[in-house]
């Protein structure tokens, strides 16, 4: 079965509800999957995931929830933060709509990102460098302002499920002087205290370790950690995030016009 999505000036999120009135019952508040049933034209996913919605908006929750299961995913709905925390389920990616109706989607991202390293994706109704900002400072992998098209989403989906895997073949633990990173734990070791670290933090530090003593460019960093998608700024933010929570700016090098480098061993 085919379903044709709408144009991007169209988003699907924008249809008119009675058109997922068949979907209501199904999706409920304790997270019932629905199994894929068939694809959407001109969107071919390279692999199925199960995807957590967390949304408190019904159109906007049924809508996404039907496109993602017509182009062959399998999701889980919950219709608030409160319900999403309580029940902790298992799931390859988390599209997280910030605008919850019982708690702080920001909050809400927190919490998640502090038990369990599963990629988030915030969805919220802002436009602006500063909502992006909060979003991935809160601990999000990456932030969608509505109106988005569905295509833009799973492309970027793809994205965030790329670089959440990109450091598979890394070691499992690796030591930079008094610098310990546990790769499979996400943990970081400095002089013996263990720095908190957020996910992008975390990915950015270890891009960096795993490159010692090698000039890593901002393009590269910004394709690898972020996609490409994010400013130069939100580069700097996380840099000066690091250096903040180490106590110590000469292990992150600053190549003026060029990238960051670790060199101080």
């Amino acid at each position: 079965m085919s379903l044709e999505i709408s144009p991007p000036t169209m988003p699907a999120w924008g249809r008119s509800v009675h058109r997922f009135d068949h979907l209501r019952g199904k999706i409920m508040g304790h997270g019932s999957p629905l199994m894929p049933t068939g694809s959407i034209r001109g969107i071919d996913p390279v692999e199925t995931w199960t995807i957590l919605v967390v949304e408190s908006q019904d159109e906007y929750r049924e809508a996404l929830t039907e496109d993602l299961v017509r182009c062959g995913q399998k999701v889980q709905a919950m219709t608030g933060g409160r319900a999403a925390l309580d029940c902790r389920p298992v799931a390859d990616l988390i599209l997280l709509g910030l605008e919850l109706a019982d708690l702080d989607g920001l909050e809400v991202c927190r919490a998640l990102r502090a038990g369990c390293d599963t990629p988030v994706i915030a969805i919220g109704s802002q436009v602006s460098e500063l909502d992006t900002v909060l979003a991935l400072r809160a601990g999000a992998d990456d932030y969608v302002a509505r109106p988005y098209g569905f295509r833009e989403l799973m492309a970027r989906m793809e994205a965030v499920m790329r670089r959440a895997h990109a450091h598979e073949h890394a070691p499992e633990i690796l030591e930079r002087g008094p610098l310990r990173i546990d790769v499979r734990k996400r943990e970081v070791v400095f002089k013996d205290r263990v720095i908190r670290m957020t996910r992008k933090e975390f990915e950015l530090l270890l891009l960096l370790a795993l490159n010692r003593g090698t000039v890593v460019s901002r393009d590269r960093i910004l394709d690898q950690i972020w996609g490409g998608s994010w400013s130069r700024r939100t580069l700097d933010t996380h840099v000066s995030s690091i250096r903040s929570k180490l106590g110590d700016r000469d292990w992150i090098v600053s190549i003026r016009g060029v990238g960051f480098m670790m060199d101080h061993i």
